[in-house]
């Protein structure tokens, strides 16, 4: 019976997920070695292997079956917008996606100015500015600190992940309008879910139950 393969973002996710697993008894030491070279780490007793991969590539190699399953972000998944059976909500990792600026972009968002957005997430800016609110917008994508945008004035608010918002506070902005909740997601590969259909469906389970 060949392995199932599990693409973990690295990370708090991979952590939380690995916490997850081993209450279900699903053990792999070695991943907690620091000095390890391995990248594929297997759990022969219970016919599992799983790797780690940047959080944007997980749904890459769940889209193109090099993992059954993959564990991510929901932010990634929409972002990504790759064809995959989603499984089950995590229920960790909660954040929210929003758009922040100062206090003063309220009126830009309320009146639906023509505005510039900073971004990390053009997808999933485009689709709430455009589809839900109705406002042109221009999107600059960046990859850095995002709080920085606003502040420098290349763009009057920006969209992206909040956990605590300490760090908008230390730099004067807020959060203004929220896009959506965020928590981590288990996806499937699609044709997996239906040649492994048992096997992904007991491993559902199990989560299900050790996250009640």
């Amino acid at each position: 019976m060949r392995p199932l393969t599990i693409a973990l973002a690295k990370g708090r996710l991979a952590k939380k997920s690995m916490e997850m697993f081993g209450k279900m008894g699903i053990h792999v030491e070695e991943m907690n070695d620091p000095s390890s070279r391995k990248l594929i780490f297997e759990d022969k007793e219970h016919g599992l292997r799983f790797f780690l991969a940047k959080a944007n590539d997980v749904p890459t190699y769940v889209e193109y079956g090099a993992a059954d399953i993959g564990i991510v972000g929901s932010d990634t998944i929409m972002e990504e917008d790759r064809k995959l059976y989603e499984g089950l909500d995590l229920g960790f990792g909660k954040c929210c996606m929003c758009v922040c600026g100062p206090k003063s972009a309220q009126e830009l968002l309320k009146h639906n100015e023509q505005i510039r957005v900073a971004t990390k997430y053009p997808k999933i800016a485009r689709d709430y500015f455009y589809n839900k609110k109705h406002q042109t917008v221009e999107l600059i994508k960046l990859n850095g600190s995002i709080e920085l945008a606003p502040i420098v004035g290349l763009s009057e608010v920006i969209v992206d992940i909040v956990e605590t918002g300490s760090t908008l506070r230390e730099n004067g902005l807020d959060v203004l309008e929220v896009v959506c909740p965020l928590s981590a997601r288990m996806v499937v590969n699609r044709v997996s879910m239906k040649l492994e259909n048992k096997r992904i469906s007991d491993l559902i389970m199990q989560c299900r139950e050790v996250l009640k």
